[in-house]
């Protein structure tokens, strides 16, 4: 999801939107010291090919360090272990790793210990959430076929050279492959993980600036500075220990307690006090951020004549001005596309897409839902985690706007569902009756990364199971374009389509937001809106 003409396209543009992420002051800091953060546990066991939510995503950046890493300002593709990655046509490629790599167990980093990794994360008898990712490498359709048996265990197209060198055949073109590379998913695992998988995932080991120490669920996982690390990005801090919270307004109250020193997500209830509690220890920064409404495609209620514009009729009776306003202070933008501004115009965000159907316009939102059939079983029912404290909120100003629109108070009602990983296991068994929040965080900065995780057929983050050939199509054409304009109108146009169908709701584009004790200096968020923990002084 997330060399030189082939990278530059997306990530150049996003450059000028993320520059002005903001940070605190300066100060040389206890290097020993170890600092604490709010965090929530994730979904699946911290595989890199099985971890594609936010709260697992923040470790795996903690821990892992992949052929390439995104730059915590620009969110620029930059090489981490890949030396070179070299191709003649877009479609073979040559990757050269660096020198003096291992492992935090002092295992050395060879080819070998990525193309293990992905030939892993790939197979259909792992199954791993992530598969999806190594689905342009030749040979995926045999490794993790749509229906059947496996017929092979290894990607074809993946060849070990030497001990730093592998060979990479894709499918097809895809112009931009290198700048995917440095998504957790393709990061390389040691012997451990294959040799004894129990022991690796009760306590991960990886080649990042930090180790796991321990992690008891539901409660806290303590991560402790590698100080062997041999990347130029070396931990400040002595560690950092990640603080389970099922409510982030609690996390807020302990910050201001002086009991917490990062909350990278301040509650929306917080937000008309932040300022006053924490002056210049609060951040506000743009992030390729998007939360929708998605939809259960798997259910004919929603997937039938007329159900697109129901779909159109209940994005109308949003009031999406009024709620970011006055819900999010302005922390949100009302959305009028499916991507994010930080890509910038060259990069495909392109405003006002949406059109009308974005704009708040209660008179044709109740004529188009009633010539779609009206709402299946006559009342809207929206899932959310109810475990952060935030959604519960927006979800209830949604449901009144939708019901003021409809001129029915029972038309739009929240279903709160308890914790954040009960929420993604309804979702991956397909249980959902009807729209439930979909917030979607970049892997990196292209226009690629917002559309065909999300609405490709059986794409990784496909949640509601939405599929159009048109859109497939396209997408294919603009993965296979190596001219940078013409990549970037073609994404355009399979977005177009998931404008007409309205196959799921854009509400609004979301800033990163954090607080911090005065322990702290040097915090800021990255263009995912995740602290940068690495760079974090304390003391």
């Amino acid at each position: 999801m997330r060399g030189a003409t082939h990278a530059t396209w997306a990530v150049c543009a996003a450059a000028a939107a993320l520059a002005a992420t903001a940070c605190g002051g300066g100060g040389g800091g206890d290097t020993g010291a170890v600092l604490s953060s709010s965090w929530g546990d994730p979904q699946n066991p911290l595989e890199p090919a099985n971890t594609n939510e936010v709260q697992g995503g923040k470790v795996l950046d903690m821990i892992f360090r992949g052929l390439k890493k995104y730059n915590p300002e620009t969110g620029k593709a930059e090489d981490m272990l890949a030396e070179k990655i070299d191709t003649s046509d877009s479609q073979n490629f040559t990757i050269t790793i660096k020198d003096g790599w291992t492992f935090s167990n002092g295992e050395p980093i060879t080819a070998k210990s990525f193309v293990d990794a992905w030939n892993y994360g790939a197979s259909l008898k792992n199954n791993q959430k992530n598969a999806y990712f190594y689905g342009y490498i030749d040979g995926y359709d045999k490794v993790h076929p749509e229906g059947g048996r496996q017929s092979a265990d290894r990607l074809s197209g993946l060849k070990v050279v030497d001990d730093k060198t592998f060979t990479v055949k894709l499918r097809q073109k895809f112009s931009t492959f290198p700048d995917t590379l440095g998504y957790p998913a393709y990061a390389p695992l040691p012997k451990a993980f294959f040799s004894d998988h129990a022991a690796w995932v009760s306590k991960p080991v990886g080649n990042g600036p930090y180790a796991i120490q321990s992690y008891t669920k539901g409660s806290q996982m303590a991560l402790t500075k590698w100080d062997a690390y041999p990347g130029d990005d070396k931990a400040q801090n002595g560690g950092v220990t990640l603080k389970v919270y099922t409510d982030n307004n609690t996390a807020y109250t302990d910050l201001l307690a002086g009991n917490l020193d990062l909350v990278d997500d301040v509650p929306a209830a917080q937000l008309k006090n932040v300022k006053n509690d924490l002056g210049g220890r609060y951040i506000n920064a743009p992030a390729g951020i998007i939360q929708t409404l998605a939809f259960p495609y798997y259910d004919s209620a929603w997937n039938k004549s007329g159900s697109d514009k129901v779909r159109k009729g209940l994005s109308m009776a949003i009031n999406r001005d009024q709620i970011t306003n006055t819900i999010f202070q302005k922390t949100r933008t009302p959305a009028s596309d499916w991507t994010s501004p930080v890509l910038g115009e060259a990069g495909g965000f392109q405003d006002g897409l949406c059109g009308g159907a974005c704009d708040y316009n209660p008179t044709e939102a109740k004529k188009l839902i009633k010539e779609g059939g009206g709402l299946p079983g006559g009342q809207v029912r929206i899932t959310y985690n109810a475990d952060t404290g935030s959604h519960r909120q927006w979800i209830d100003a949604v449901c009144n706007s939708v019901n003021n629109a409809l001129g029915n108070d029972k038309a739009c009602v929240g279903n709160p569902v308890g914790t954040f990983a009960d929420f993604r296991n309804q979702i991956t068994a397909k249980k959902m009756s009807g729209p439930f929040r979909a917030g979607w965080q970049m892997d990196y900065p292209l226009i690629q990364n917002f559309l065909q995780p999300l609405y490709y057929t059986n794409a990784s983050s496909n949640d509601g199971k939405w599929s159009n050939a048109q859109f497939d199509k396209l997408v294919d054409q603009a993965n296979a374009e190596t001219d940078t304009a013409k990549a970037v109108s073609t994404f355009q146009d399979a977005e177009k389509v998931v404008r007409d169908n309205m196959a799921a709701i854009p509400l609004w584009y979301q800033n990163g937001s954090a607080g911090y004790s005065d322990r702290l200096s040097n915090v800021k968020l990255n263009p995912f809106s995740v602290p940068v923990y690495n760079e974090i002084k304390v003391g």
